[in-house]
């Protein structure tokens, strides 16, 4: 009885550990991508940083490019679980403000949060996409779920009948504000808090979308 009790408990304590070695690998490659570019970034580096062996880097993800996708999963999504960001809960729940009024601002501090997490990163992809295979897909990718993301956040605002912006046009709006390049620029480089950025975004959300 005591082997079938402990043979659980050290699968699941085995299943922890390599989760946790998987969380601190990312969490020190995200930081030397951003702090030197993903080019300039080794493996022996990134496993170092992470107090690590290289193997264990490379028998986790593979390869840097599988790194570098499982850390921007992890910086645009909040965690490595395989669901889209529009179809988690807190984004459910902001779509189901029936305000649309209410839903903009939910939503504005939403990507706010979102982008001080994911931003940086997202620089240092753009960066490495002239260079870079598995950079640029990961790029194009983004950028169709994006534009897909908006598409359905414009449906959606649309059907509560306060829209009083064309639903294409409110679509290619919220793709063009919401992708962490207005708030690199506002917050990152002009010294904006979050808060005030979250507060401007929702007035120019606000303006055009409810007249």
């Amino acid at each position: 009885m005591d082997d079938a009790v402990k043979r659980p408990y050290n699968s699941r304590r085995r299943a922890e550990k390599a989760q946790e070695n998987r969380e601190r690998i990312i969490r020190a490659a995200t930081e030397l991508f951003v702090r030197h570019g993903y080019g300039q970034t080794t493996i022996a580096e990134v496993a170092e940083a992470a107090g690590a062996s290289a193997e264990t880097v490379y028998k986790a993800f593979g390869n840097k490019a599988a790194l570098l996708r499982s850390a921007w999963h992890t910086m645009f999504r909040g965690d490595e679980r395989n669901v889209p960001l529009y179809d988690r809960p807190e984004m459910q729940a902001i779509l189901g403000i029936a305000d649309l009024g209410a839903r903009i601002e939910a939503h504005a501090r939403f990507v706010t949060a979102n982008n001080r997490r994911s931003a940086p990163l997202l620089r240092v992809i753009e960066g490495a996409a002239g260079g870079d295979d598995g950079a640029r897909a990961m790029l194009a990718e983004w950028k169709d779920r994006l534009a897909d993301v908006a598409a359905r956040y414009a449906r959606s605002a649309e059907e509560t009948g306060q829209l009083v912006f064309p639903a294409a046009e409110c679509a290619d709006v919220v793709y063009a504000t919401m992708d962490g390049a207005l708030w690199q620029r506002l917050v990152a480089e002009r010294g904006w808090d979050d808060e005030r950025f979250a507060g401007w975004l929702a007035e120019q959300w606000r303006r055009q979308f409810l007249g």
